[in-house]
């Protein structure tokens, strides 16, 4: 049966929200859950993938079981444990350390627009996927991602580029996911049938009209 996407986000059973915010055409996996996270128009994931602290582009592709912006423990003082700073959850008498919480809620991680991140993926905080890069299955990114590359293993490594340079600039400027929903309907035969080098060409001239 072909489920119908729209300007009410799909949201599957088990999953859980919490002060995030979902754009149009956008479906949340069964089992996922998104903590301080924004899920671009057209932006999925699928099951039980975790979205901490970050922000999603548009016609982002978020494949099963990845990780994004996962917290971390403070590695500079005496424990790790969380004691430290969900205190009220081991004594009636301490409080939560809210200031710890602030900090890790800053440290956003950034994932562009036409992304790929493959299944079982983890992307550490603060990193920042560029437009139309990929993540391998598997891959622990601990750095910045350029745009339109293919990064692999752990730690990530770029692969090779997904488009060239030029062609990935020309992607960039054209910005084909800013298009409204129409317009997006009417080129997706162009989507289907035309390289990227083509695509561009027949829709850079219409741009210039």
């Amino acid at each position: 049966m072909t489920k119908q996407l729209g300007e009410t986000p799909l949201v599957h059973e088990g999953a859980r929200i919490t002060n995030s915010t979902l754009g149009r055409y956008t479906e949340v996996g069964p089992g996922s859950i998104l903590l301080n996270a924004t899920l671009g128009d057209y932006s999925y994931t699928t099951r039980f993938c975790d979205l901490a602290n970050t922000t999603v582009g548009k016609f982002s592709n978020i494949a099963a079981f990845a990780r994004i912006g996962p917290t971390d423990h403070p590695l500079d003082r005496a424990s790790l444990h969380h004691l430290m700073y969900r205190s009220a959850d081991y004594w009636p008498d301490a409080e939560h350390d809210t200031a710890f919480f602030a900090h890790r809620e800053s440290r956003r991680t950034e994932i562009g627009h036409d992304t790929w991140i493959g299944h079982g993926a983890i992307i550490k905080p603060e990193v920042t996927v560029g437009h139309g890069a990929v993540v391998a299955a598997g891959a622990v990114v601990t750095k910045d991602v350029a745009p339109y590359t293919i990064v692999a293993g752990c730690p990530a490594k770029p692969l090779r580029e997904r488009q060239p340079p030029a062609i990935a600039e020309r992607l960039i400027a054209l910005a084909w996911w800013d298009w409204d929903h129409a317009r997006l309907r009417h080129a997706l035969e162009d989507f289907r049938a035309l390289g990227a080098e083509a695509f561009l060409e027949k829709y850079e001239s219409a741009e210039s009209t």
